[in-house]
Order: structure tokens, then C-alpha cells, then sequence
């Protein structure tokens, strides 16, 4: 009989060290099948509105997600069954063309800023991270990450900050807080709790292969 993957939830706010939690624990289960989903990759398609109307997009909001496709290609995935995992095109603030094929793996980590915020998709979860970080040390890794990789003005980041992204992160995101099983502080720099996961989702494929 198949043993369900195991589904473990990293969340946080934007800059507050998701990604890098996410890849620490990625790094430690190289002969394990393991994969990471992000819900960033579940925007909803916005081909039908113009590109002005697009630019307008709260990318903060859990109405930006499709969030719905998330939990049925997981589901899918808990199956054994392969799926294809959209393709977001940030330059044109809608979905790609391109879709990737993700195989079904022993380890899921489903990585996003909202991803305990619906209870479909926390009732998949085997463990709940909440990665939470000051609110001034995560704008400034967002500015430094925006003017390098996006080539944003200074102006902009800061003015999308304060309009959407704070107010946001307080409204929909610190309050998924209360649903994690671990909270993490400072994020990967944490290392003892960053062994306290691996250790544990060691142990339950320990189990899951004997």
C-alpha cells in the first residue's frame, strides 16, 4: 500500500525568509523524493483584463490565488498521480502558457505567504511552519531584493509596502500565526529549529519505510 507524502506548510511574510527555511530543509533529504510547490505559482490567470487592469493586481490578497487548483493538484499528487503545476509571468502580471510536471515524491513542501490561511489546505498539511520575522528586517531584504532582481525604484517598493503589502501581511497573513505547529524566529538562521523539523520529518519516513 502507498504511504501518503508527507505535506509540510512554510509560511511567513514577504522577505521574512520562507524560501530560505524551505531549501534548508530541502538540502537535508537529498536521497529522499522530495519537492517544494510554491503557492506563488497558483496567481490566478488574468489574460482576460487588460494589462492596466493587471498592474493593479494585490498580489497580498488571498483572492489573488487559485487557490482551489492548488488543493485538487495536491490531492492528485497524494494519489500518486503527476500533475502539471502552472506557470506565473510576473512581466505580464497573468499566467504563462507553460506549465511544469511535478511527479509524486515522498515530501511536499508547499511554501507561500498564504498557504495556512485556508483550512482545505492546512487539513493536507502534516506540519505547519510559520516563519516570523520583524517587519523591518524583511523590507529591507524587499528593497535590496526588488531594485537587484526586479529592478524596482526605491520609491516604488517602499510605496507598495506601506499601501498593500503591510496592511495586508496584518490582516491576512500574522493572523495564520495561530494555526502553526512551530513558529520560527529570524528564519534559517534559527538552526535549532531547523533541526527540530528535519529530525521530525526524518522520523516519520523512518516510519513511512519500515
Amino acid at each position: 500500500m502507498r504511504k501518503k507524502p508527507i505535506i509540510i506548510g512554510v509560511t511567513g511574510g514577504s522577505g521574512g525568509g520562507k524560501t530560505s527555511v524551505s531549501r534548508a530543509i530541502l538540502a537535508n533529504f537529498t536521497d529522499e523524493k522530495i519537492a517544494m510547490i510554491e503557492h506563488d505559482s497558483y496567481y490566478k490567470d488574468q489574460a482576460h483584463l487588460t494589462f492596466e487592469e493587471r498592474v493593479k493586481t494585490n498580489y497580498d490578497h488571498p483572492l489573488a490565488f487559485d487557490t482551489d487548483l492548488m488543493i485538487e493538484q495536491l490531492n492528485e499528487l497524494i494519489e500518486g498521480r503527476p500533475v502539471d503545476i502552472p506557470v506565473y509571468d510576473y512581466t505580464q502580471h497573468t499566467r504563462s502558457h507553460k506549465t511544469y510536471r511535478q511527479e509524486p515524491q515522498d515530501v511536499f513542501i508547499v511554501e507561500g505567504i498564504l498557504v495556512l490561511e485556508d483550512k482545505r489546505l492546512r487539513d493536507l498539511m502534516d506540519i505547519k511552519l510559520f516563519v516570523d520575522t520583524d517587519d523591518d528586517i524583511r523590507i529591507i531584504r524587499r528593497i535590496k531584493r526588488d531594485m537587484e532582481e526586479r529592478g524596482r525604484s526605491l520609491d516604488s517598493i517602499i510605496d507598495q509596502y506601506t499601501s498593500v503589502v503591510k496592511p495586508m501581511y496584518h490582516q491576512f497573513i500574522e493572523p495564520t500565526k495561530r494555526y502553526a505547529d512551530i513558529v520560527i524566529p529570524e528564519g534559517v538562521s534559527n538552526t535549532v529549529a531547523i533541526d527540530l523539523i528535519n529530525t521530525k520529518v526524518a522520523s516519520i519516513l523512518g516510519d513511512s519505510h519500515s
